[in-house]
């Protein structure tokens, strides 16, 4: 049984996998780590192996905490990975874009696959049908947007993400919902194009927290997956057992 744990920017990820089936996921804030962790190994004495992602540098004490239970793989620029890497500074890629990397060349092993990942950050990540990571681009997300408007302006609001009626606002608060969800929105059937432009046959797969956001808005056609990343993780830590 695996534990895989996606530490990000606001909230911290788990899920435990039995071989490929995911029984059981959860997200908490991180300062929850300890009791979380240890909660879950009661409910679940069978975990042997975990995989600890982190969008940032680690201290040290969540794998401390999680080696108390069992044998820890800490996911880093020398884990090994199952796609050719392209990517001119490999040391830099995000451990959530490895992820979602891997999840994508075993879903698609021998297609052209775009994730796009619309988190506190938009991430957007081809692997080609060579198994090739290519690279991508990375975008501010929906949250970033209204934060960056209420920061740099003197009188906007800063506003929670909430779904537009019509792209024409006429208020203030609907011009900024407006300009954000429609404005990402377009952004990312764009990039989709630039990409169906040069690679064939693309399978695209929208995943992330505000995913929701976009699904049904969007003019390309992509299959949504919530766990993509979670997946992506698991294939990791069998990758790296051997």
């Amino acid at each position: 049984m695996n534990l895989v744990i996606d530490i990000g920017n606001t909230r911290t990820k788990y899920a435990i996998f039995e071989n490929r089936t995911l029984l059981y996921d959860q997200s908490f804030e991180s300062g929850m780590f300890f009791s979380k962790i240890k909660e879950l190994f009661e409910q679940y004495p069978k975990i042997n192996n975990a995989l600890i992602a982190s969008v940032g540098d680690l201290q040290g004490k969540e794998r401390e905490i999680v080696s108390l239970f069992c044998k820890v793989h800490m996911l880093s620029s020398a884990s090994k990975v199952p796609f050719k890497n392209s990517y001119a500074t490999p040391h830099t890629l995000g451990m959530d874009r490895v992820a979602l990397a891997t999840s994508a060349f075993y879903h698609n092993s021998r297609g052209n696959t775009l994730v796009i990942d619309a988190g506190t950050c938009i991430t957007y990540d081809m692997v080609n049908n060579a198994g090739e990571y290519v690279g991508g681009a990375i975008s501010p997300g929906l949250r970033m947007r209204y934060q960056a408007m209420h920061d740099q302006t003197a009188g906007l609001p800063l506003l929670e993400p909430e779904d537009i009626l019509d792209f024409i606002g006429n208020s203030t608060d609907t011009s900024m919902h407006s300009g954000v969800i429609n404005g990402v929105t377009q952004e990312i059937d764009g990039v989709i194009n630039q990409y169906r432009s040069r690679f064939q046959d693309l399978t695209v797969i929208l995943t992330g927290g505000d995913s929701h956001f976009f699904a049904k808005r969007l003019k390309n056609t992509i299959f949504a997956n919530s766990k993509f990343l979670l997946e992506g993780l698991n294939y990791l830590l069998e990758y790296n057992k051997s």
